[in-house]
């Protein structure tokens, strides 16, 4: 079915382009909404706007006017920003540091690490930051690190499986990133923008460690852990989780006549269209974007897909403008 979108529907559509602040995007957004047509040709097109308007709230809502330096903020690279958080020893250092070639501090006392460190994590064709953090317990929690929680896009919670105060390391954490609504573990999912979590239960091939995470699996049968050591058992895995849990996809752009670029992908949210791509690659491509053709989750390789296409993770897009 036709969209038979209205000339005042293109003229707001124009101004979500040219815009320059947030402010001004969600205005447009919002006229966007109000003028298209309600049917069935337009409701993907619907569901679009209203999920740039939610990504746009959310961003809007972990942006903080600026009081000079900041210790704990951390600037996000790469294909997303997961953060760790964890009881002092719980192994987040040494995970980093397996992970990445951050120059982390790995030591057997607490509290050496007093501020964020972050470091690049390879995965296949991009790379992912993890954010090193102090310890923190229900008792003690440094200033400004909850700012660093909540600006992540997702958290990595560590927890010691050879600690005989596991299940009490997890449950505090639990019970701390709730109460500071950076995670949202109720049914009714009151908090507003809740952080995704993993949870990796590290030193898994020290004694006691396979016991202690049999009772941790026992006890909370609603949470799933990852069994790790920084040794090499399940890193592999938690690679790919983390970037799962990103929620983002990878695609390469294609000039015409030209082998796709898969040296450096572009990054998206799951759900992107091409439109978003274009929007990405130049703010001015949307304006003449006309149709692009998609390798990948298409039917057919180099078939022509409209504007509001939904791409998947590897897609190759080449741009007809």
């Amino acid at each position: 079915m036709p969209a038979n979108l209205t000339p005042q529907y293109h003229a707001a559509e124009d101004r979500y382009r040219d815009a320059k602040t947030a402010e001004e995007k969600e205005t447009a957004l919002q006229e966007m909404l109000a003028l298209i047509p309600k049917h069935k040709g337009t409701e993907k097109l619907q569901a679009d706007i209203k999920k740039r308007l939610a990504r746009l709230k959310e961003e809007g809502k972990k942006k903080k006017p600026a009081k000079g330096y900041d210790p704990f903020a951390v600037e996000k690279e790469g294909a997303g920003q997961i953060v760790l958080a964890g009881y002092p020893n719980s192994g987040k250092s040494a995970l980093v540091g397996a992970l990445t070639r951050a120059r982390v501090k790995v030591t057997d006392y607490p509290y050496a690490t007093p501020l964020p460190v972050s470091g690049m994590m390879p995965y296949e064709d991009t790379h992912i930051q993890l954010v090193d953090t102090p310890p923190v317990t229900l008792e003690a929690i440094p200033p400004g690190l909850i700012g660093t929680f909540k600006a992540a896009d997702a958290l990595l919670i560590v927890v010691d499986a050879a600690s005989p105060d596991c299940l009490e390391q997890l449950e505090g954490m639990l019970q701390l990133l709730q109460e500071r609504e950076v995670i949202d573990l109720s049914e009714e999912g009151e908090i507003i923008a809740p952080l995704p979590f993993i949870i990796a239960a590290t030193k898994i091939d020290l004694p006691k460690s396979e016991e202690n995470l049999q009772v941790l699996r026992e006890l909370r049968p609603d949470l799933t852990f990852d069994a790790i050591s920084c040794h090499g058992p399940g890193l592999d895995q938690l690679r790919r989780k983390l970037f799962e849990i990103l929620g983002v996809i990878r695609i390469y752009g294609k000039a015409p006549g030209r082998p796709p670029d898969k040296g450096r992908p572009f990054i998206l949210r799951k759900g992107s269209t091409v439109l978003d791509f274009a929007e990405l690659v130049h703010k001015d491509f949307p304006k003449n974007l006309k149709s692009a053709l998609v390798w990948g989750s298409s039917r057919f390789d180099g078939q022509a897909v409209a504007r509001d296409y939904i791409l998947e993770d590897q897609d190759v897009v080449e741009l007809q403008l």
